[in-house]
């Protein structure tokens, strides 16, 4: 009987803290909206999402606030985050002042759910292996061979057959959800070395591809809490949209088994992809898992919002179209194979594109750090010690003091010289791949794969945007997603060759 008593005894406790603690999160989050949390018109602005009024994004929101401040620096007081758009201040972050701006505890825990300890959510020793590691293979001849090949099978492959199965049904497509798949199978085979055709899953890839976009979408809504308090309650008692979020990552934790699975029966010993270099040295299930889910963010959901933004923009100013159709006929002949690695080497005015697509639309749209201890940054703003530090590469490409008075329009020619040579910013200027020592390692290996896949397209088609010239909606995520995709229609261009054969078509229909 005092065993049931105290039992008893301990869930009413138990209970009773559980309450206690739900209550005590409601009333700070009352008191934090309150307008004596924060009296500031920009934190009052965020708290009621009034800027909704006058802004279809967030980004768009912060561009302007960047952009009316003389310093091109703001404080959003109720998140403890400072966010910049200057220059400057991202070269004192990233590289002079690199120690001190780490991604930080609270970061990875924000993501830790779903990243665990990937590359893009480490510090210290654990991203320096993981660093080294990725840099040996990428800078490898044999791996960007070994990749070149893979896309330009995948382009001539599959790629290009949908695009003519849709020129012959009149289909409407959503070009987000076509490059999304397509880049997914191109990081399976460069990273993984497999083909997404061979996992033995209980769900359609379309499944666990709707359960990764849940997972990023849920896991970035952590940051905008203006108290973590509530989310990671939330996460204590399983509720709401943590419980969504614990559903969405199960899924994902399957499919990443599933490629170490895979890898695992065909053996890690290729030096051709990245996940057997890691394999040979890491016994570690969860953390090779944590790596493969890094590669899937970093190669799945940035090369597809790049195409993406970049089909959107191209069919706004055809001149650019025609500019680079021009510039592929010129380098590749009457030839109809894919373009080489060489051959799109050359392409400058199609680098240029892609770089001023970018500046208007960068795949990652913001990126934070947390101060180490108290610094001053070159503006002279404060910083306080465990302050979130942003620079919003999205604000950064429509700043006037950096891109001239016409930053709105896009001109790939400002990335020319007169030659016609392609000329390169800063990347504390144009941070679209970071810049210092976190700079992106996939780069050059991103950049070749959308060459690849624009030069063969708009060789042979004409992509037709539904509504085209609908300023875009971003859905909340790591990635800048359209919400509701990119509904297109193809049309074949005279003379382009077919790719309908029986083998393609079932190749598409798999991949569909």
């Amino acid at each position: 009987m005092e065993v049931e008593a105290l039992r008893s005894h301990f869930s009413l406790l138990f209970f009773s803290f559980s309450i206690s603690y739900v209550v005590f999160a409601v009333l700070v989050e009352f008191l934090r909206i309150r307008p004596w949390w924060c009296n500031c018109a920009v934190c009052q602005a965020y708290v009621t999402s009034s800027w909704a009024a006058d802004f279809d994004n967030l980004c768009d929101w912060y561009t302007h606030l960047l952009r009316t401040s003389p310093t091109r620096t703001v404080t959003v007081h109720v998140l403890g985050c400072t966010v910049t758009a200057n220059s400057d201040n991202v070269e004192h972050m990233l590289k002079t002042r690199f120690d001190n701006y780490p991604k930080g505890k609270p970061f990875a825990t924000i993501l830790g759910d779903l990243l665990g300890r990937g590359i893009f959510n480490v510090d210290g020793d654990l991203w320096r292996f993981q660093r080294k590691m990725a840099s040996t293979e990428l800078g490898s001849a044999a791996v960007r061979a070994f990749a070149s090949r893979t896309v330009a099978a995948e382009v001539g492959g599959r790629l290009l057959p949908l695009l003519d199965v849709a020129c012959e049904c009149g289909r409407v497509l959503d070009l987000q959800d076509v490059f999304q798949r397509f880049a997914f199978d191109n990081i399976c085979k460069i990273s993984f070395g497999l083909d997404p055709g061979c996992f033995e899953l209980s769900l359609s890839l379309s499944e666990f591809a709707a359960a990764f976009d849940k997972a990023t979408r849920l896991s970035a809504r952590r940051a905008t809490h203006t108290i973590p308090l509530i989310w990671k309650a939330k996460r204590l008692f399983n509720w709401g949209s943590e419980r969504e979020l614990r559903e969405a990552i199960g899924l994902v934790d399957l499919l990443a088994k599933e490629v170490i699975l895979q890898r695992r029966k065909l053996g890690f010993a290729s030096d051709q992809d990245l996940l057997s270099r890691f394999m040979g040295c890491v016994d570690n299930d969860k953390y090779l898992r944590d790596i493969v889910v890094s590669f899937m963010l970093a190669g799945r959901d940035t090369v597809a919002s790049a195409l993406t933004s970049f089909f959107m923009l191209l069919s706004r100013h055809p001149a650019a179209c025609t500019a680079i159709r021009d510039e592929v006929e010129l380098i590749v002949g009457n030839s109809q194979a894919l373009p080489s690695c060489d051959q799109l080497r050359k392409m400058h005015y199609l680098n240029a594109a892609i770089c001023e697509s970018m500046r208007l639309y960068p795949p990652v749209q913001f990126d934070s750090k947390f101060c180490l201890d108290d610094d001053v940054l070159p503006d002279g703003t404060f910083v306080r010690k465990g302050t979130r530090m942003t620079y919003h590469v999205y604000a950064m490409g429509r700043m006037e003091d950096l891109w001239g008075s016409d930053w709105a329009e896009f001109r790939p020619e400002r990335w020319l010289r007169h030659t016609g040579a392609f000329t390169p910013e800063s990347p504390f200027k144009y941070p679209v791949f970071q810049g210092g020592l976190r700079v992106c390692l996939g780069k050059e290996m991103a950049l070749m794969e959308m060459k690849s896949v624009i030069a063969s397209v708009v060789r042979e088609f004409d992509v037709e945007v539904i509504e085209g010239n609908r300023p875009p909606k971003f859905a909340p995520g790591l990635t800048a997603i359209f919400s509701g995709g990119l509904a297109v229609r193809v049309h074949r261009r005279k003379g382009g060759a077919s790719h309908t054969g029986l083998d393609a078509r079932t190749q598409v229909l798999r991949w569909c």
